[in-house]
């Protein structure tokens, strides 16, 4: 401040003429998108085959066409291991499709081939939260823990992800079972996810917490289901060794 701009600031004051100061924003002041409620707490924070089902939304082959973030290879393989190794441990697993016999085609056949017997709920809307007959699935099968994977990341898991978290599931993103159409829209989905506080995790990770012993009777299906190369080439290792 200048001389003069202070000589004339003090003979305003004391002339009687009251400035009021423009407020400050605080980060108090700042109102922000509160996260969402958690439904976990230390007896929940585990996975169990008990409680958990397996959610598989919008595998189809004309969005496979589009996946850009990892190999298709290796997303074809993870989701039908992860079907597979849920099925092997009495997981029960959800299929849906938007619009399966239209724009975006059936769900891929490996998939579909892993689990004949589970009918694929075909459905209009982006998220499949908003169909009833999928939430009435989910709701059929008991289960509060849900293990997400969606084609794509950021809107086929993502969303029905934070639709359940809402309506009081704990719901997961599994991300190796998911995939999108480009790097940058897998890292604005998973910024998005680790902001609203819902978990995101790898299929063979949830499958093993739920087998929780190796000594299980169903360990050895489990992994076969899993298909991880080099669990099966220690695993013939130790079969030689035992010889």
């Amino acid at each position: 401040m200048d001389r003069r701009h202070f000589i004339a600031s003090s003979s305003l004051a004391m002339s009687g003429i009251a400035f009021t100061a423009a407020p400050v924003a605080t980060e108090a002041a700042i109102t922000e998108v509160p996260p969402m409620p958690s439904t976990r707490n230390s007896k929940t924070m585990f996975l169990s085959r008990n409680t958990a089902a397996v959610v598989l939304v919008d595998h189809q082959i004309g969005l496979l066409t589009g996946v850009r973030d990892m190999a298709l290879a290796d997303l074809k393989h993870n989701v039908v291991a992860f079907a597979k190794a849920a099925r092997a441990l009495g997981v029960p697993v959800i299929l849906t499709a938007t619009a399966p016999e239209g724009m975006w085609g059936p769900t891929m056949p490996e998939l579909k081939a892993a689990l004949p017997d589970v009918t694929v709920i075909g459905r209009s809307t982006v998220n499949a939260w908003d169909d009833a007959r999928f939430v009435k699935a989910i709701e059929a099968s008991g289960r509060k823990q849900l293990l997400i994977g969606g084609l794509s990341l950021d809107v086929c898991a993502t969303l029905p992800a934070m639709s359940a978290v809402a309506a009081g599931y704990d719901a997961r993103v599994v991300l190796d079972a998911s995939g999108t159409f480009s790097q940058d829209k897998r890292t604005a989905a998973l910024h998005r996810l680790s902001h609203l506080g819902i978990e995101v995790t790898d299929y063979a990770t949830s499958i093993v917490e739920m087998l929780g012993d190796n000594n299980d009777p169903k360990a050895g299906a489990v992994y076969e289901a899993l298909d991880m190369p080099f669990a099966a080439l220690v695993g013939q290792i130790h079969a030689v060794k035992a010889r």
